[in-house]
């Protein structure tokens, strides 16, 4: 059985970073992983499409190609006034700042176990559901039994 997991916008972007080949292999190490089942939000989505374009100057084709190969991936939760609402309580709760606090919100509506990201603490347990994971920090033996 696979696990459900969210991924954060920082993971996607390292996948197309012309600066960090490290962090590169590693995002794509996780993502080619067969045993998870990922999930993105809407909001990833926009927020891939503006550090593509701004940061790294991609042009709007590889973008497009990028959000294609997305869509045929992973699944795609769309931001709702529902993930709103909780995502207010989740910045309340835990001090998240607010685009974090959607990641979080969309990740437990969409029943995830983890949360792999790099802004949020690694190993942090949240709502007693969602395990945040930050593939950077951990070392290769445990990215292949993630």
């Amino acid at each position: 059985m696979s696990d459900r997991a969210f991924l954060d916008t920082n993971i996607l972007v390292y996948l197309y970073s012309k600066d960090e080949p490290e962090k590169r292999i590693i995002a794509s190490e996780l993502v080619l992983n067969p045993y998870s089942e990922y999930i993105i939000s809407t909001q990833v989505i926009g927020e891939f499409i503006a550090i593509l374009r701004k940061k790294f100057r991609y042009d709007i084709e590889t973008i497009r190609v990028a959000i294609n190969d997305f869509r045929e991936n992973f699944e795609i939760a769309v931001i709702r006034t529902d993930t709103i609402d909780k995502s207010l309580y989740i910045m309340e709760k835990y001090g998240f700042f607010w685009w974090d606090s959607m990641i979080v919100s969309s990740a437990l509506e969409n029943n995830c176990r983890f949360l792999y990201s790099e802004d949020l603490q690694h190993n942090q347990m949240i709502e007693r559901k969602l395990k945040v994971i930050n593939p950077f920090k951990i070392c290769k033996t445990e990215l292949s039994e993630l």
